[in-house]
């Protein structure tokens, strides 16, 4: 039997096979590679199926096999985010790493079945695993030690070793030194604060825009076909110097107004609520005629009183 080892570093032309229950903390783990290199079954039954409900695995694993065969092909390091808990669910991923030339290497992920089955909890409805079968797959990892090495797998290394984080944030700091542009490339520059602000998933949809519509501050846009929203980076939010976004919507005060208003950004849910029409009447909105939404209560306050 192969003699389980600490991980340290893993071969360039390796598959890492995880093995271990649902709700082991397998997916937490493949965060340490890039997305590129892993196959994730809960993703791919996401993809085949919308919803990613449990009775998608058949599909989802016969897709596994179909992008696993192609990775090994190129002799790429690929990992296997799946509970591969039998050896019938391990001989295919085997067999296509042997067929190219490839290291099949086993990490198990260990955590007690208890823990696993109390990790059920929380995860959404397509991704909860009834408690029996749970355990039943905390039993077939264990059992699968002494089996592995006669599988074809050359190492078997013990998931719970502080070696894993090791190259997580290695990898954030060098993501991150590269956005900064302190790595000789450009960075992102002035895209920092979008993403910081929306998410790195809007940056392919926003563009600078050369306008003067914001009273002087950059103004920019997201857009995606026909429809798209105008912001404002606004660089002194309160007269403290705070720097923030404001989205263009219309007048609070009066539908036939033609001047425009602005509502604070702060997050990607600010966008869609923009688009979705939920901004149009926000209290904190300024029209750069009326003056702001909360000046209109006012005066009806005032009203009130006045009869």
């Amino acid at each position: 039997m192969s003699t389980p080892t600490f991980f340290t570093e893993l071969p360039e032309h390796s598959l890492v096979i995880l093995i271990g229950a649902s709700g082991a903390g397998k997916s937490t783990l493949v965060r340490t590679w890039p997305a590129s290199q892993v196959l994730s079954l809960d993703a791919l039954r996401e993809a085949v199926s919308d919803a990613g409900d449990q009775d998608a695995t058949g599909a989802a694993v016969a897709v596994l096999h179909l992008l696993l065969e192609a990775r090994m092909r190129r002799r790429l390091f690929t990992v296997i985010d799946a509970t591969n808990v039998t050896s019938s669910a391990r001989a295919p991923l085997v067999a296509a790493a042997k067929r190219h030339n490839m290291l099949p290497i086993a990490v198990m992920v260990s955590t007690p079945g208890t823990v696993c089955v109390e990790r059920q909890g929380p995860r959404p409805a397509n991704r909860t695993v009834p408690k029996d079968v749970v355990l039943q797959q905390y039993r077939d990892m264990v059992n699968s030690h002494t089996s592995l090495a006669s599988e074809g797998f050359a190492e078997v290394i013990l998931a719970d070793s502080l070696g894993w984080l090791l190259p997580y944030p290695k990898r954030l700091g060098e993501k991150r030194t590269a956005e900064l542009g302190l790595d000789g490339g450009g960075g992102l520059g002035d895209l920092l604060l979008v993403r910081r602000t929306f998410g790195e998933e809007i940056l392919p949809l926003w563009r600078w825009l050369d306008s003067d519509i914001a009273g002087g501050d950059r103004v920019g846009e997201v857009r995606l076909g026909q429809r798209r929203l105008i912001l404002a980076l606004r660089t002194d939010v309160d007269g403290e110097g705070d720097i923030g976004f404001d989205v263009l919507v219309p007048c609070p005060h009066n539908d036939q107004c033609i001047a425009r208003a602005w509502a604070p950004a702060y997050s990607v849910t600010s966008l869609f609520r923009a688009l979705n029409g939920d901004l149009d009447d926000d209290e904190d909105s300024v029209c750069t005629l009326h003056g702001p939404k909360t000046l209109l209560s006012q005066d009806d306050d005032v009203l009130v009183e006045a009869r």
